[in-house]
């Protein structure tokens, strides 16, 4: 571990957790002066339950505006039609209500709002570049002026970074949009709200989180201040997931994996590179359209018994943290995973070794292949990983 580092903070202002997410909306916006507020929200949620209602009816005559067609994945169409209609509202503030497409979808709307683009191929021009000193980040373009609320039903987590992952449908590539100031000015944790999220989504999506924790704690380039968080979150997910999965309305056992999820975010905000697991996954999602959540619960195990031979005294961190120090962690994330009866191999979401050649290439343009703890030379290797989660 490197026993120098630097922690960057974030913009963002606030978490609030616990509480009940239309009353805290309402609050946030009254505090911040807000006047025109642009919902962007789950469409099952807007047209199947009363939370959307519950929200507009706290906010009166500040809400301005409701989309709720944000497809999977963040598609860059459905992005320009959000900013669009969020530009024809005049929004001062946006608040999203959902998973981590919608989260991502509204960081871009911030950059598209502040940068007046109006049509998909616009966004090439706000994609991250590199910089002087080879990380990632913005490319010269004004910063958003238009905040964000975010109140996530799922547990991916995508909402304490500064970091959007959208979808452009002429390559089926998922490119990474970055600038401080799109990370939500304030998180609302409302475990109630999560009830009416399915069930393979929660877990899936906790899953995910997991992902975050592990692949953080298990990076080559951890430091303290994440791993503090990091294991903690580990802990918190993996006996609250379970929980969930007993009981689907233990709301302590929610708010958690809410918590939990949040912790998971450490490590990637600030500087910890994700693995192998991030990098496939991308791919998967993006080419196949596999759920987030989904890809971390096919790739993570086989990932960390590939990563094994570079990592293991950080993976003995990974078993502590889940209970059991002296299992192997590739093996007790397997099982944990298939203890919430989630998807474990690639077989199980149709992708066949016919598949593996385009995986492997496009996986080692992701920013995450290239920092993964047992180094990547090229496909060959990935298609090593690909077998071991076949």
């Amino acid at each position: 571990m490197p026993r120098t580092g630097r922690v960057v903070f974030s913009q963002m202002e606030d978490v609030q957790f616990g509480v009940d997410a239309a009353t805290a909306i309402a609050e946030s916006a009254r505090r911040t002066g807000a006047e025109r507020v642009f919902l962007m929200v789950s469409g099952t949620l807007n047209r199947e339950t009363d939370t959307i209602e519950k929200i507009r009816r706290a906010l009166g005559n500040r809400c301005a505006g409701v989309f709720d067609r944000m497809p999977a994945h963040t598609p860059r169409q459905a992005v320009i039609a959000a900013a669009e209609q969020a530009r024809a509202a005049q929004a001062d503030l946006i608040v999203t209500v959902g998973g981590g497409s919608i989260t991502d979808a509204a960081k871009t709307v911030q950059l598209c709002l502040a940068n007046d683009v109006r049509t998909a191929e616009a966004l090439d021009d706000l994609r991250s570049v590199i910089g002087p000193d080879g990380s990632m980040g913005p490319p010269p373009c004004n910063a958003p002026t238009v905040r964000q609320i975010t109140v996530p039903t799922t547990l991916s987590a995508g909402e304490f970074s500064a970091i959007a992952g959208v979808t452009d449908e002429r390559t089926r590539i998922k490119e990474l949009f970055r600038h401080p100031a799109i990370i939500p000015a304030t998180v609302i944790l409302d475990p109630a709200l999560t009830v009416h999220t399915p069930e393979w989504l929660f877990l899936s999506t906790g899953i995910r989180a997991v992902d975050h924790c592990v692949e953080g704690i298990s990076s080559l380039e951890a430091h303290p201040f994440a791993d503090a968080q990091a294991l903690r979150g580990l802990s918190l997910l993996t006996t609250g997931l379970a929980r969930v999965k007993a009981d689907p309305n233990d709301l302590d056992a929610r708010l958690d994996c809410q918590i939990g999820s949040w912790l998971s975010m450490a490590p990637i905000a600030t500087g910890v590179p994700m693995g192998a697991s991030h990098g496939i996954g991308y791919v998967l999602g993006a080419v196949f359209d596999v759920p987030h959540g989904h890809t971390s619960c096919i790739m993570l195990p086989s990932v960390m018994r590939w990563n094994k031979s570079a990592n293991a005294d950080r993976q003995k961190l990974v078993s502590a943290a889940m209970g059991q120090p002296d299992a192997d962690a590739g093996d007790l994330l397997d099982a944990f995973i298939a203890g919430l009866d989630m998807p474990r191999s690639l077989g199980a979401v149709n992708i066949g070794p016919e598949h593996y050649t385009r995986i492997s290439e496009q996986a080692m343009g992701t920013p995450w292949i290239p920092r993964n703890p047992r180094k990547i030379d090229g496909p060959a290797q990935v298609r090593e990983i690909l077998a071991l989660a076949a």
